[in-house]
């Protein structure tokens, strides 16, 4: 795992073996770091970022979700959506996945906003068959499709949702425009 401190942010990136490296560390991180920027998140904090596989997220979708097979992204926030500025996005208190006040730290301490777990094989696959993009009908590269994944797992761990279709105009609308500043 590598730390890569962007303002007031530390995001904790690490590769799971074998897994191919599409685009730096330091690039995606920097990706972690505008969503989190735009979508308000309480500073300073921390993030963990984690480039995985099929396997792993099929496993993780699985104990979490409920749902079998593999996944392109999980996000799994700590703080409550309350921690979070109001936006057309906001997940709905009953979707939230967590609820309660977040507790107090330290002076100066770093809160840590949650993980995103992402498969680099479904951003490859969704990439190259066409599959990739928001619509899921877009043939585009994988470094794009793994920098969309990654902007939208750090939008959940920020309380942005996709489940109603003002939220996910809203959630949608950011990623496209924090994908065109790069």
């Amino acid at each position: 795992m590598r730390s890569h401190y962007l303002g007031p942010w530390r995001v904790d990136v690490e590769w799971r073996d074998g897994v191919p490296r599409l685009v730096p560390a330091a690039a995606l991180a920097r990706v972690v770091a505008a969503a989190l920027d735009a979508a308000g998140a309480p500073p300073p904090a921390s993030i963990g970022l984690v480039l995985s596989d099929d396997a792993e997220l099929a496993a993780l979708n699985a104990e979490h979700m409920g749902k079998d097979g593999p996944t392109d992204v999980l996000s799994f926030p700590l703080l409550p959506p309350s921690a979070y500025p109001e936006h057309p996005g906001k997940t709905r208190p009953a979707a939230a996945a967590a609820s309660g006040t977040a507790f107090a730290l330290p002076p100066g301490a770093r809160a840590h906003l949650g993980d995103i777990v992402v498969s680099v094989e479904r951003a490859v696959d969704q990439a190259g068959a066409g599959r990739g993009g928001q619509t899921g009908d877009v043939r585009w590269d994988a470094r794009d499709e793994l920098r969309l994944l990654v902007t939208h797992g750090a939008l959940h761990v920020c309380g942005w949702d996709h489940a109603e279709p003002d939220e996910e105009t809203a959630m949608r609308a950011l990623e496209r425009e924090l994908l065109a500043r790069r």
